[in-house]
């Protein structure tokens, strides 16, 4: 005798269609940006127009029939505002104004570059340092002035001393102690800060340089 069948329980086979269709929209939806032109549906928008100015609450079609006669897009900048706000603009323009101002905010973070040095390093190669940290202050970084000493190198901490202040006051310009050398182990280090961007200026450098064209600061001390 067939068993009979099991109604409810843990099915866990989906019916035909069941949950499918707001899975699909949730997970294969692409981010399209802003919505613009055709893709704004609601029936009345508030415009601002081509120069900024506010053009008060209008119906969406007639904002964006004024929008094609400037031969620019509508753009809806407040989605969440009641009614929604939208801007009469060139979108190319937008476009290039949006990436500009990202690659200003990622280039205004701070970071931290280091510079590494050596107590007995002569004026040439001090030099080569000076310009790395004046040029990594000229970028907004903060800098981290290292000083290794060989363990013989140890009876003399003065002279690693002598050399990170060398340093400090050749980009005194531009950068800011924020607090003494210290001593720790077998090194020296120091923090520099950046002042107000209004403020710095190239004194050791010809022409800025990006970070990255600067590389990395290698400095090898061997145990001797």
């Amino acid at each position: 005798m067939a068993a009979p069948k099991q109604f409810g329980g843990n099915n866990n086979s989906a019916r035909p269609g069941q949950n499918r269709g707001s899975y699909n929209r949730n997970n294969n939806r692409r981010d399209m940006g802003p919505r613009r032109n055709e893709r704004i549906r609601v029936p009345e928008i508030r415009v601002i127009g081509p120069r900024g100015e506010q053009l008060g609450i209008m119906a969406t079609s007639s904002a964006l029939s004024l929008a094609k006669a400037h031969d620019l897009d509508l753009l809806e900048i407040a989605p969440n505002a009641q009614p929604p706000v939208c801007r009469i603009v060139d979108y190319g323009k937008y476009l290039y104004e949006e990436a500009k101002k990202q690659k200003q905010q990622k280039q205004s973070a701070t970071k931290l570059k280091e510079v590494k040095m050596r107590p007995r390093i002569d004026e040439h190669d001090l030099m080569v340092k000076v310009r790395r940290a004046e040029m990594f202050l000229f970028n907004g970084n903060k800098v981290k002035v290292t000083l290794m000493f060989r363990i013989r190198e140890l009876e003399h901490p003065e002279f690693g001393f002598e050399a990170i202040q060398r340093l400090v006051e050749a980009v005194s310009h531009i950068g800011v102690l924020d607090s003494k050398p210290k001593l720790q182990g077998r090194a020296i280090t120091a923090m520099l800060s950046p002042v107000a961007q209004a403020k710095r200026k190239l004194v050791h450098n010809s022409s800025p340089l990006e970070d990255d064209d600067l590389g990395e600061d290698e400095e090898v001390v061997d145990e001797e």
